[in-house]
């Protein structure tokens, strides 16, 4: 039996790079995958590789920072799939300059993404997995939430937010059996990061120096999270909440 057989499974971001590997790995373990994308065309594509390969999988727009786009994507959810067993909030976006050369309008944006979203999705959510009395939420942070990352103010701050918030509801929850964790990417291969590398002004400079300070010799790709996500999803890591996890290559090491 797979690990996630009848299970549902919801990722935000589903669409992109590192949301994409989650839901095909998710689906080849045996779950439902529901695909949240404000890019409805990216999550179907995504929904479409999954059912090509035999899994089931459907694609819902969501906008995370609307609270009645979350509220209709999760009832869609139920819907066609049935209860939600596993929330991972994958949804970001980010910036990269100096924090005095932003905006305020720059600074709504990005805390309305990558932490207000996060908590429309949790508070959309964990109702039904209270009244079930079981749950896993994995929440996609940053290596950057850990040790901070220059041209990142904001979003580094949103992402220790996202931490903190999720250590908070692992307590609030242990007793209704849910769990929450959180996976910290270190820099990765996506869209982000190369908007990321553009933003610097140098991207092949930025490249090689990140490839020096890692000590694994090389940026991490869209498949190297999914171990980690999944594992927290899992009845593996049943005895495991609160906890943050970074896949860096071992760029940071946190104790």
């Amino acid at each position: 039996m797979q690990r996630f057989e009848g299970k549902t499974v919801v990722v935000t971001g589903g669409g992109g790079g590192i949301g994409g590997a989650t839901c095909r790995r998710f689906a080849r373990e045996g779950a439902k995958v529901a695909i949240y994308d404000l890019n409805p065309e990216a999550a179907e594509k995504v929904a479409g590789q999954i059912r090509d390969a035999g899994g089931e999988a459907v694609a819902l727009r969501c906008d995370i920072t609307d609270r009645a786009s979350v509220d209709a994507a999760v009832e869609a959810t139920l819907q066609k799939l049935g209860p939600i067993d596993v929330l991972v909030n994958n949804a970001g976006w980010d910036v990269f300059r100096p924090f005095t050369k932003t905006e305020p309008a720059q600074w709504d944006k990005l805390i309305a993404i990558n932490l207000t979203g996060a908590l429309h999705m949790h508070h959309a959510v964990l109702p039904g997995m209270v009244a079930r009395k079981a749950g896993r939420i994995v929440n996609i942070a940053s290596d950057a939430a850990r040790v901070g990352s220059s041209g990142e103010a904001v979003y580094a701050a949103c992402k220790g937010g996202l931490v903190a918030f999720s250590k908070t509801l692992a307590r609030e929850h242990a007793r209704h059996g849910i769990t929450v964790n959180v996976v910290c990417p270190g820099p990765t291969d996506t869209a982000l990061f190369a908007d990321y590398k553009e933003g610097a002004g140098n991207p092949e400079k930025l490249m090689e120096a990140f490839t020096r300070s890692i000590p694994l010799g090389r940026i991490g790709q869209p498949e190297d999270l999914p171990g980690a996500i999944v594992f927290f999803a899992s009845d593996d890591a049943a005895f495991v909440t609160g906890q943050v996890l970074s896949v860096s290559g071992g760029l940071t090491m946190n104790g």
